[in-house]
């Protein structure tokens, strides 16, 4: 008898604070008007901030221009595979009431394209977009290999697939005077994206670092061609070719092209005036029955014109608000209640 009460006494946790459950504990009881007082709270601070990213959201200046129909002979161009060696400019004149001022930005958007399919995501290859071997192809189909057998780079649906139309603004000063608009092309990125997800194949001539690969088929040049101006802008680290590799969740989106560079007539923003577009049209969107646009917009400090945030803190603080009044009085009815049977 001894012995097992020796052998229980050996299989017992250590007399600890930590294995005896002795450590100071806190229970936190709260009463009915602090939970109500709570509830109110968050609902006052939801619709506030609700209120303050609506009134932000509509301060944001911008023009959407869409030029679907505006180049349908472009389009109608396009819709040949045979015809695309042959290039197609259409030009989209408009006026700028107000004066854009700031920080202005260019983006193009997509309707009905699709970036969000599981098979069209995964049709990439991370390690050749990181400079580690840009022969790997193994998760690119059905864009893994040229014709003639060759590797393609960058390899995979996304890329073959990436928006190329030339987008110039032209401002307008008088009936003689024209004035192109500067636009900065790089800063358009993410910066992991752009100094971690991305680099270039780690050899002195970009060239021959892509030797033995072939460009993806509907490319009209090779990726080590697209910015020979700019070495940091050119291969996988190129702002429009980062930009597009990060698919769009919702079909309908747009995408960051250019920034306004702000020197000369353009310090403060852009000028009240007459614009226009000069749109080199190579991305076709007619078989699929889509629509492309050109967006112009300045920002804010919560972001960009888009009103769903600031709705989102609207209905939640609505609801909390509903549901902290329906409390009270729920709980108010109860307390007579109880008054009442006490006296």
């Amino acid at each position: 008898m001894k012995r097992k009460c020796q052998d229980y006494e050996s299989r017992l946790p250590d007399n600890t604070a930590v294995k005896q459950q002795q450590l100071p504990a806190f229970r936190l009881q709260l009463t009915a008007s602090e939970i109500l007082s709570g509830f109110f709270a968050i609902g006052l601070f939801c619709l506030g901030m609700g209120i303050i990213l609506l009134l932000s959201a509509k301060s944001i200046k911008e023009v959407e221009i869409n030029y679907t129909e505006k180049c349908a002979t472009c389009a109608k161009l396009r819709e040949e595979a045979t015809n695309f060696d042959k290039e197609c400019n259409c030009s989209i004149s408009f006026y700028l009431p107000q004066k854009m001022e700031g920080n202005v930005y260019l983006y193009y958007k997509l309707y009905g394209f699709y970036q969000n399919l599981y098979r069209y995501i995964l049709s990439r290859s991370n390690i050749q977009l990181v400079g580690a071997d840009v022969k790997d192809v193994r998760n690119c189909a059905p864009f893994r290999t040229s014709d003639n057998g060759l590797p393609i780079a960058p390899c995979g649906a996304i890329a073959n697939s990436m928006f190329n139309d030339t987008i110039v603004l032209w401002y307008n000063f008088n009936s003689s005077t024209h004035i192109r608009v500067p636009m900065v092309r790089t800063e358009t990125a993410w910066w992991t994206d752009k100094y971690v997800k991305f680099q270039n194949p780690a050899f002195q001539n970009l060239s021959s670092a892509f030797a033995g690969t072939a460009k993806p088929p509907n490319w009209p040049k090779p990726v080590y061609e697209l910015d020979e101006k700019d070495p940091g802008n050119n291969g996988f680290i190129n702002d429009d070719f980062i930009v597009w590799m990060r698919t769009a969740a919702f079909p309908n989106f747009k995408k960051l092209y250019r920034r306004l560079h702000r020197i000369g007539n353009f310090t403060e923003g852009l000028p009240a005036g007459s614009y226009s577009f000069i749109i080199n049209y190579n991305f076709p969107v007619s078989r699929f029955q889509g629509q492309k646009a050109v967006v112009l917009s300045t920002l804010t400090w919560s972001g960009g014109s888009s009103l769903f945030l600031a709705l989102a803190y609207l209905v939640t603080g609505a609801v909390t608000l509903l549901a902290s009044f329906s409390m009270m009085a729920l709980h108010l009815k109860l307390k007579e209640r109880k008054t009442f049977f006490l006296q």
